[in-house]
């Protein structure tokens, strides 16, 4: 295992490359993060570094974290357009409760990916707080605090939707 010393030499050695690796992947915005979360597995996993030529584990790492980034977005990417079409599908005039589904999926589709996984880990997939707070890797103190958070900018953001559509039930009216 590297003591301190020798895994700060590597890493002043095996950054820029790492870096460049990262940037040649996913971009000058991700490489940061890339390279970050690469150094972070090789301090944990010291012990399973190589002795001599340590820079293709590395890009290893760096190949695996930036595929989990891609899956990442792509999870992302995915959710949000399950939400749009969820929003888009649902007829506001068949009924108040599919009216205020609408209003809830649209507001939820405006919202931060960390504020809809906490909504949606207890709303949707009937968490309890403690399992949910397992799941983000938080306490249980923190989650709630961050579950109260999110559902104010859920009701800000259900309080927008709500305004547009009454403003644009008015214009339509108008004309």
């Amino acid at each position: 295992m590297l003591n301190d010393e020798q895994f700060g030499a590597m890493f002043d050695v095996s950054r820029p490359r790492v870096y460049a690796y990262a940037v040649s992947r996913c971009g000058l915005q991700l490489a940061e993060d890339v390279v970050s979360e690469t150094f972070m597995v090789a301090w944990r996993r010291r012990d399973e570094l190589p002795a001599k030529d340590v820079l293709p584990w590395l890009l290893g790492v760096a190949h695996n974290v930036t595929r989990e980034l891609y899956r990442s977005e792509l999870r992302r990417a995915a959710l949000d357009e399950a939400l749009r079409v969820w929003a888009e599908e649902a007829d506001p005039d068949v009924a108040d409760e599919v009216a205020e589904r609408a209003a809830v999926l649209r507001a939820l589709a405006t919202l931060s990916d960390a504020d809809k996984e906490v909504l949606t880990l207890i709303a949707w997939h009937g968490l309890t707080s403690a399992q949910a707070a397992k799941v983000v890797g938080s306490t249980r103190s923190a989650f709630f605090v961050r579950l109260h958070r999110a559902r104010r900018r859920l009701e800000a953001a259900m309080n927008d939707v709500m305004t547009t559509s009454r403003q644009q039930a008015l214009i339509s009216e108008e004309e």
